[in-house]
C-alpha cells in the first residue's frame, strides 16, 4: 500500500492523506484493507469476506503496510507483509514476515526480515534461524511452545506472528538479543488494538437507516486505553450496567467539549429513566441520548440531522486523533451528511494543529481547497498504478480547478476519470423511459 507514513525522524505535527476519485476506482478499497489489518494484527481470525476483494483470477493477494516506532532516542522503521492464499476451504495466511531498521544517533541499519513465517515451511517455525536460537536460547519449553503456538495459529487461521499464543511467548520479559524485537512486535499489536481507527461506511449505513448511533471511542483508564464502538440505539432507550453507563457519560462528556464549537450552542445528553433490572438479573440503567439546545426543551438525538449524528459518531475519534501522536484514524466517506465549509474548517483546523494521524475517502472536494497537493492522492483507472499525487502543482495553483481540468483534459502521469459522456447518457436514459413504458 502507498501510504507509509512520511513523518521525519523528529515526528512533529499532524499528517493528513484524503483520496479521491471517480465511483467505483479503489478508495473504500483503502480503508477496507486497512480494517482487515487491523484485525490480522490483533490476532483475529482471518475475516472470510476478503475473498470479496481478491481478483476472480488471482490465487491470492499481498499486502505490505510501514510504520515507524519512536522510542527513547531510537525509531525503529518497521514493513509487515501479508500473503493471503484463497483456497478451497477459504483464505489463509500462506506468509507474513516483519523486516526493521533500527535509527539510533544518526545511523541507520540496513531493513532486514526478523520474523518470517511460511505456512509450507513445515520443517522451522520461523526464519531467520538466527532469531529463533536467539529467542530459544538452550529452554526447549520455549522451543516447545512455539511450535504449539504455530499449531494453534493454523489452527484457528489467523496470524502466527500476532495470535495471542506465539505473541505472549515473543513478548514475555527476556534479556537477550531478541528483547528488542520483541518490543516491535508489541508496539505493532498496542497500536492496532489501541490507536488504529478504521471506521468503514458501515458506519454511516446504519446512521442513514436511523437505526443505532455507533460512537468510536477512545477512553484511558488506569493508563489503560479502551476503545471500540459504544452502539447506542436511535429508536428506543437502552439498558446498562454500571460500568457502560459510566464509560458513556465519560463519552459524551469529552464530546461535548468540542460539538458546541462545531454545532454552537448544542450539546448531548443522557437521559436517565431509573433503574431497570437486566437479563441477568443485576441492577441497570434505562437511558436515551438526548439533543440539548440552549433553553429549548431537550430532544432524542435522533430527531437531529444525518449530519449531526454522524458528527457526534466520530467526533470522540477525531478529538483523540487531535492530542495524542500515535492515533491514526481512518475514516471512510468522511463527508457524508456534512456541511461543506465545516468538512473544510475541520480539515484545516486539523491540519494545521492536530498532532495524530488522518486518513480519509471523500467525494466532496472542498479539501482540496484546504490541504496542500502532498495531503491529497488520486485514484486512477490504471490497476497497476491505482494512486497517485498530481504533477505540476504549483503553490498558487487551486487543487480543485487542477483536479478537474486534469479530468477533462488530462495531462498526468495516469488517467484519472474513465471517460462518461453525458449526450449517451442522456440517450441510455430516454430509451430506459421508453423500455418502461412500453414505447
Amino acid at each position: 500500500m502507498p501510504f507509509a507514513n512520511n513523518r521525519s525522524l523528529d515526528w512533529g505535527g499532524a499528517e493528513v492523506l484524503g483520496i479521491y476519485g471517480q465511483n467505483g476506482s479503489g478508495k473504500t478499497a483503502i480503508v477496507d484493507a486497512l480494517y482487515f489489518v487491523q484485525h490480522i494484527m490483533i490476532g483475529d481470525e482471518l475475516d472470510q469476506t476478503l475473498l470479496d476483494y481478491i481478483d476472480m483470477d488471482a490465487c491470492g493477494a499481498e499486502v505490505n503496510v510501514e510504520f515507524k516506532i519512536f522510542g527513547e532516542d531510537i525509531l525503529y522503521e518497521v514493513g509487515y507483509n501479508i500473503f493471503l492464499d484463497k483456497g478451497d476451504s477459504g483464505i489463509t495466511i500462506k506468509r507474513e514476515f516483519l523486516n526493521c531498521a533500527v535509527n539510533r544517533n544518526g545511523n541507520r541499519s540496513s531493513k532486514n526480515i526478523f520474523m518470517d513465517y511460511q505456512k509450507s515451511e513445515t520443517e522451522s517455525v520461523f526464519r531467520p534461524q538466527r532469531r529463533f536460537d536467539e529467542l530459544v536460547g538452550r529452554d526447549k519449553e520455549i522451543k516447545t511452545d512455539l511450535i504449539v503456538a504455530r499449531k494453534i495459529a493454523e489452527k484457528s487461521n489467523c496470524s502466527y506472528i500476532f495470535g495471542e499464543a506465539s505473541r505472549e511467548i515473543f513478548c514475555k520479559e527476556m534479556d537477550n538479543e531478541f528483547k528488542n524485537y520483541a518490543e516491535v512486535i508489541n508496539a505493532l499489536f498496542n497500536f492496532a488494538l489501541k490507536d488504529l481507527f478504521v471506521i468503514r461506511s458501515s458506519h454511516s449505513g446504519v446512521i442513514s437507516a436511523n437505526f443505532v448511533l455507533p460512537m468510536a471511542f477512545r477512553i484511558e483508564k488506569e493508563r489503560v486505553g479502551m476503545k471500540g464502538d459504544f452502539a447506542v440505539p436511535l429508536m428506543e432507550p437502552i439498558v446498562l450496567d454500571t460500568e457502560r453507563r459510566n464509560l458513556l457519560n465519560e463519552i459524551v462528556d469529552q464530546i461535548n467539549i468540542v460539538l458546541c464549537t462545531i454545532i454552537p450552542g448544542m450539546s448531548i445528553g443522557v437521559k436517565d429513566y431509573g433503574k431497570q433490572a437486566m437479563d441477568s438479573g443485576e441492577d441497570g440503567w434505562k437511558v436515551e441520548l438526548m439533543s440539548i439546545r440552549g433553553d429549548r426543551k431537550p430532544i432524542p438525538i435522533r430527531m437531529e440531522s444525518e449530519g449531526i449524528i454522524k458528527i457526534v459518531s466520530i467526533l470522540n475519534a477525531l478529538i483523540q486523533a487531535f492530542g495524542n501522536p500515535s492515533i491514526c484514524l481512518v475514516i471512510d466517506e468522511l463527508d457524508a451528511g456534512v456541511f461543506e465549509y465545516m468538512l473544510g474548517e475541520l480539515l484545516d483546523i486539523f491540519n494545521k494543529s492536530a498532532k495524530g494521524q488522518l486518513i480519509f475517502t471523500s467525494h466532496n472536494l472542498r479539501a482540496l481547497e484546504m490541504l496542500g497537493k502532498e495531503s491529497i492522492m488520486f485514484s486512477t483507472t490504471n490497476p497497476d498504478n491505482r494512486y497517485i499525487h498530481m504533477k505540476n502543482i504549483k503553490g498558487t495553483n487551486n487543487l480543485r480547478s487542477m483536479y478537474i481540468r486534469s479530468i477533462t483534459l488530462g495531462g498526468q502521469d495516469e488517467n484519472i476519470y474513465e471517460e462518461t459522456d453525458s449526450l449517451k447518457i442522456a440517450r441510455a436514459f430516454r430509451k430506459a423511459g421508453r423500455r418502461l413504458h412500453g414505447e
